[in-house]
């Protein structure tokens, strides 16, 4: 993560420097008054003026000086904590490294830990799903690359988790490795999604590619569990690509927002709808050879494919190979110009 740490005084400056030992790619700035000939940025423009360019451009800021004074300097430029970006505190003595802001989703949480243990210090962190060890609702799967589809509902769970009340648990798509051992209390996990509908749960938890009502506070998580193979035409458009993709995921009861790789087979030169495609769907592009896809067993093998590509398949032998699982949505066709085939990474 690319921080900007910011110091006032002298002793912060000195604090500075033995981060930037810690983190070396992270930039130093201190107000030119302090200019000692050693390694900073100075700057000349007030300090409320640096803050609020630094909060504006960075990821991650680490002020060393007060609690308070940070407060009032990022105050006015506050949003939203899904683009605020992590703000943290440490003392002028080093003792303590205080998450200020955006802990879960920002990372201010893991960073103070990181800068505390290197530091010598104390991390200070209050978030309730840290201090009650226990499920922090909004980070599940963050890091294996899952979307939250209702991220409206993230935090009436979120308070369910941390006060005790029963939350159910649905998986039947994504690795289990995000999983807390042991898990909490009062989380329950049940083996279909109806035994979760009907278990009284307060709130629930859904991991899945599948498309299911849920009545409640219940936030859903999609895992990329899903890839799709497409066979295209040099000229297709990126929107019939996502469109077909879309349709047939819907005809299956699928969720487009698990898929997370389109594959397709390699040419001469790249498909500017697939790889647009990919970009709108926040999924990587994947390219075969012909030679693989032709050993590729499908039920829906095509002679005219094979005349014109060289394989009896592309979309269905694409999501096969790419995902090394099962076809769960057979060949869409899409004329004149498409063809969609949605594979299932295995669990």
């Amino acid at each position: 993560m690319d921080a900007a740490v910011l110091a006032i005084t002298r002793g912060g400056l000195a604090v500075g420097r033995r981060i930037k030992k810690l983190r070396p790619g992270w930039s130093l700035h201190a107000p030119r008054k302090l200019d000692d000939g050693g390694e900073a940025e100075w700057f000349d423009e007030p300090a409320p003026l640096k803050v609020g360019e630094l909060f504006s451009s960075r990821p991650a800021l680490v002020c060393v000086f007060s609690l308070g004074a940070v407060i009032r300097l990022v105050a006015p430029h506050l949003a939203d904590k899904k683009t605020d970006p992590a703000v943290l505190v440490i003392d002028d003595a080093a003792g303590f490294v205080i998450s200020a802001l955006s802990g879960h989703l920002g990372g201010a949480n893991a960073l103070a830990s990181e800068l505390a243990s290197g530091l010598g210090a104390q991390a200070v962190i209050t978030t309730a799903a840290d201090v009650n060890k226990t499920i922090a609702v909004d980070l599940v799967g963050r890091e294996l690359g899952w979307i939250v589809e209702q991220d409206s509902q993230v935090t009436a769970v979120s308070a369910c988790m941390v006060n005790g009340e029963p939350v159910g648990l649905f998986q039947d798509s994504g690795p289990a490795s995000w999983r807390p051992s042991p898990m909490p209390a009062n989380v329950s996990e049940y083996g279909t999604h109806e035994e979760l509908a009907s278990s009284g749960s307060k709130a629930r938890m859904v991991i899945s590619d599948r498309v299911r009502q849920s009545e409640g506070p219940c936030v859903t998580y999609r895992p990329p569990s899903l890839v799709a193979g497409v066979g295209v035409h040099a000229g297709t458009s990126a929107d019939k690509i996502i469109s077909g993709i879309r349709k047939s995921c819907a005809g299956a009861g699928l969720s487009p927002l698990s898929v997370g790789l389109l594959a397709s087979v390699k040419k001469p030169q790249e498909v500017a709808g697939l790889a647009e495609a990919g970009r709108r769907m926040g999924a990587r592009i994947k390219y075969i050879e012909r030679s693989e896809l032709a050993g590729v067993s499908v039920p829906n093998p095509s002679g005219v494919v094979e005349r014109l590509e060289g394989t009896p398949s592309v979309s269905e032998a694409a999501a096969i190979s790419a995902s090394g699982g099962r076809l769960a949505v057979q060949k869409q066709k899409f004329p004149p110009d498409l063809t969609v085939a949605i594979a299932r990474v295995p669990a």
